[in-house]
């Protein structure tokens, strides 16, 4: 067959395409034709044009015209609707046998706006390229940039500009601001650093790779793209693993992340489970018996030396002390190895992971992606992953507690408060303790200090002349009142011990594996959320100890309260609410959700003090706020500039 009658054969395909497409479109009464660029920016400030020279234009973008005069002979898709017979179907056929025979080199004329392509020269050139699903095309582009504005896509774009600077690419997108900055810091560059010619060919054949696995397992019609896929997956499986990846290995590694993938496309929603979720088993069930579990508890840091490892350490000796028969109960210390510690354990026989401190989500996200019949932990709240389970003490009920002995026992209406990090869940314990000294003192104000920035605050407090400070908590059953612990009181320089709100990690490990044994490893998984353990009082996870000098009438409070917030019958939060700028959060009568309560990110107009900014923080602190802090997605990704 000559290049001329495929060329034939392939305009009636495509004229078959372009009718297709017309008539569904007039079926559901929008416009057949491809979109026309004057139009648009008569509705729209365009403050400059940028000339970007011949480019590799892709051809998904290239979505409309330049002028109404070309756009009748094409529908939206750039497929024809004129009859062969006819000078245009000629030239068109002329054209794709030109393609066929040596290949069209000459770039058509273009112009792009908010990252889309409008044709003004070689509409013919387009038609026969998407006929033939080639990827891209050379163009000469001139760019109409819009105005700064707060539409979102707008800002989006801008965002886009800064990215095609280093990469020179239009193949990348993402639905939602950050992404263009948070794939520039997964590929290991710097802000504004541009990318090598040869990395650029890299990245664009393996992101093509990528793009097509992604297209071929997208069955269900996430609507993301395929760069937003891939920040996921590069959370999980690096850049440079792809390499050396086939594309059954790609398939398979990006199947095994599609939980995260999906529960992106929703916006990522976390399911709070406020109480342990155990349920009774059958007779058949207790004749059977359950399958054996086998814990690992996964250290980052020295129970030895680190108070935080120390009091999980406590909590696995504790799960020890309960007399399972069917669970095995093993530890490990990564050394700087998370994922070679986590999947040792794995080899050992663990078929339940706690891994002990948010950072080592990376290696649980690695691990859970890889053993789906496993079930991960990670102390942490706010882990929007499907196949990674988040825990965390619902501290605030206790903190409500320890404020109202301090407003009754401060002997001025001013009384310290030592936060640590601007983390979900911190503020509220700000704000629970603030109304519990109100509770008690209608007058009292909360000096709130920071230990993530510089200084020394519990110094500061005193010499303000503040009396009583609340610091950090007990954090395991041995721990013991010291002048750094609890809510305390400070006169003529000696300390006296009042409360202490206290976590106990033995009670979660306990009732988890309880939960585990009754409703099996999968229990813990949920696809389609992601699932995240905030425990308090009424599961026994947090409780406050009293010191016994207390006024006999304090603890009967603190008593009354702690059954009150247990029952549900007290809810610190239902009352009237203002902030520091004075504004009404709460006229008193509605409950606030788990998911408010952990991201709350206002100070009550009782509090003195401010919420710190990522930039005011010690360098140590920051990898921890990056994490899970109530701002987390505003924080600059990571470089060598900003973690110094």
């Amino acid at each position: 067959m000559s290049y001329q009658s495929e060329a034939v054969d392939q305009y009636q395909s495509a004229l078959k395409q372009g009718k297709k497409y017309f008539s569904a479109c007039m079926a559901k009464g929008v416009s057949p034709y491809p979109a026309v660029l004057k139009n648009i920016l008569k509705s729209s400030a365009a403050t400059a044009t940028q000339e970007l020279g011949i480019i590799d234009i892709p051809m998904n973008r290239i979505t409309g015209t330049w002028a109404e005069g070309r756009k009748a002979a094409f529908a939206g898709n750039f497929m024809p609707l004129i009859d062969i017979n006819s000078e245009f179907g000629s030239k068109w056929v002329n054209l794709c046998a030109s393609q066929f025979e040596r290949g069209i080199t000459t770039p058509i004329i273009c112009y792009e706006y908010l990252g889309n392509f409008y044709v003004q020269e070689g509409h013919k050139r387009v038609s026969v390229m998407k006929s033939l699903e080639a990827a891209s095309i050379l163009g000469q582009v001139t760019r109409f940039v819009p105005e700064p504005s707060d539409d979102p896509a707008v800002k989006l774009y801008y965002e886009f500009m800064e990215f095609y600077k280093c990469s020179s690419l239009y193949t990348v997108s993402f639905t939602v601001p950050g992404g263009y900055a948070r794939l520039q810091a997964a590929l290991g560059f710097e802000p504004g650093q541009e990318w090598s010619e040869a990395f650029r060919r890299e990245f664009s054949g393996e992101f093509m790779r990528f793009s097509g696995e992604f297209e071929r397992l997208n069955t269900e019609k996430l609507p993301l793209t395929a760069s937003d896929a891939l920040l996921t997956y590069l959370e999980v499986h690096p850049f440079a693993e792809m390499n050396d990846m086939s594309n059954e290995e790609l398939r398979k590694t990006l199947t095994a992340v599609w939980p995260d993938i999906r529960l992106l496309a929703q916006g990522s929603p976390i399911s709070i489970s406020s109480e342990p979720q155990i349920r009774e088993k059958s007779l058949l069930e207790r004749i059977l018996g359950s399958d054996k579990l086998h814990a690992a508890f996964i250290y980052d840091f020295d129970p030895a030396t680190s108070p935080w490892a120390s009091a999980h350490k406590q909590g696995e000796n504790y799960l020890r002390e309960q007399g399972y028969t069917d669970v095995t109960v093993s530890s490990c210390l990564t050394r700087g190895d998370a994922l070679g510690c986590m999947e040792q354990a794995v080899a050992d026989g663990a078929n339940v992971i706690f891994a002990t401190t948010p950072t080592l989500i990376d290696a649980c996200r690695r691990i859970a992606a890889e053993h789906k019949n496993i079930a991960v932990y990670n102390c942490s709240l706010s882990l929007a992953y499907a196949e990674v389970r988040g825990y965390y003490c619902r501290i605030y009920e206790s903190k409500y507690i320890a404020g109202a002995i301090a407003g009754a026992m401060a002997r001025s209406d001013r009384i310290g408060y030592v936060a640590t990090y601007p983390i979900m869940g911190s503020v509220c314990a700000i704000n629970a303790f603030a109304l519990g000294a109100r509770l008690t003192n209608p007058r009292a104000r909360v000096c709130l200090k920071w230990s993530c920035l510089s200084g020394n605050p519990v110094k500061e407090l005193l010499d303000s002349g503040v009396d009583v400070i609340s610091n950090r908590d007990k954090d395991g059953a041995d721990s013991q009142l010291a002048w750094h612990q609890g809510t305390y009181q400070v006169e003529d320089g000696m300390m006296r011990p009042l409360a202490s709100p206290r976590w106990n990690w033995g009670v979660f490990y306990d009732k988890t594996i309880r939960a585990l044994q009754s409703g099996g490893i999968e229990s813990a998984r949920d696809n389609l959320r992601a699932v995240n353990d905030w425990w308090g009082l009424s599961a026994g996870m947090v409780n406050i100890d009293l010191d016994e000098s207390l006024p006999s009438g304090l603890k009967t409070l603190a008593e009354i309260l702690t059954k009150g917030i247990t029952s549900e019958q007290i809810d610190p939060f239902l009352c009237p609410l203002t902030d520091q700028a004075g504004s009404v959060i709460s006229d008193g009568t509605r409950r606030f959700t788990h998911d408010e309560l952990m991201r709350m990110d206002w100070l009550c107009c009782s509090v003195d003090g401010h919420i710190p900014e990522y930039a005011e923080l010690l360098p140590q602190s920051r990898n921890l706020v990056r994490l899970l802090g109530i701002h987390r997605d505003a924080i600059p990704p990571e470089t060598e500039e900003n973690t110094l």
